[in-house]
């Protein structure tokens, strides 16, 4: 069955307010693939309505990004949204999440914002929990779902909800892979022939980090993966392990998971991956 469709604000609370809770929200960008149906069915496991928005926020791309270009399928999304069995698509225009002579008040994402994605892109993080914000505004939900690829993200949200007192709970759930290892995102579409190969050295170069971190160094698993971009002719744009909750600098694997993040550009498109490592046995 078709979910219904809210494209404004007051559709939006219309038909928010005929849902049986609790009510899971999933936001998207659209371009849906499998690990947006994967967050789908995690919200449809906790609660008893799912509410899906799709709107690519402009706030969180900064000059010369590509949100002109960011792949926008609707009538796929909404097929596709059907088939997961979401109950409520939110497809607002900007103007309904940005309405015209507003304040402009924004979130500040402090300093877990200022570092690897937020050092590389500033304001994207203001932009992220700005809409996000509104977004839980706007539908209410008691639980959220997002994705651990996007994990920097997934950690300013659940620390924009413990600050603010949003009573929102938000669930993380794990990356989702090809076949081949590289992990899903809407910007592989961007990636054809050699780039779309060479796209699947990101998700090796974390493996053979992990490996090489257990048999000896952090450090030296980390200069193994920086070997295995450049052998595919990758320049990133960070590597770093850091602290998964405050996001802190790791030197050394110890009694705590070490998140190992990644950035690079390939080809036209510029992905992101990260690896959660187990701690180490002792």
């Amino acid at each position: 069955m078709t979910p219904a469709v809210a494209e404004s604000a007051a559709e939006l609370h219309r038909l928010r307010a005929e849902l049986p809770g609790p009510v899971a929200l999933v936001p998207t960008m659209g371009a849906l693939h499998e690990g947006h149906r994967t967050l789908v069915r995690a919200a449809r496991e906790r609660a008893g309505s799912v509410v899906v928005s799709v709107f690519v926020n402009p706030t969180q791309f900064g000059p010369g990004e590509d949100y002109d270009r960011y792949p926008r399928t609707w009538d796929a999304d909404l097929a596709a949204l059907a088939e997961e069995g979401a109950d409520l698509v939110f497809h607002p225009g900007v103007e309904d999440v940005y309405p015209p002579g507003s304040l402009g008040v924004t979130v500040d994402p402090g300093p877990l914002g200022s570092v690897l994605e937020g050092a590389v892109r500033p304001g994207h993080f203001a932009g992220v929990l700005t809409v996000v914000s509104k977004l839980f505004g706007l539908v209410r939900p008691d639980v959220a779902v997002f994705g651990e690829k996007d994990y920097q993200q997934l950690a300013l949200i659940r620390r924009m909800v413990a600050d603010l007192c949003l009573g929102v709970d938000v669930i993380g759930s794990p990356t989702v892979r090809e076949d081949d290892g590289l992990a899903m995102s809407s910007r592989n579409k961007y990636l054809g022939g050699a780039d779309r190969d060479r796209a699947t050295a990101l998700s090796r170069a974390l493996r053979i980090a992990e490996i090489r971190a257990r048999e000896t160094s952090l450090a030296e698993g980390i200069e193994a993966a920086r070997a295995e971009l450049s052998e595919a002719g990758i320049e990133v744009e960070y590597l770093e392990a850091r602290d998964p909750d405050d996001l802190s600098p790791v030197d050394r694997l110890g009694e705590r998971r070490v998140l190992l993040a990644v950035a690079a550009q390939v080809g036209p498109a510029r992905l992101i991956d990260n690896v959660l490592i187990a701690p180490r046995r002792t």
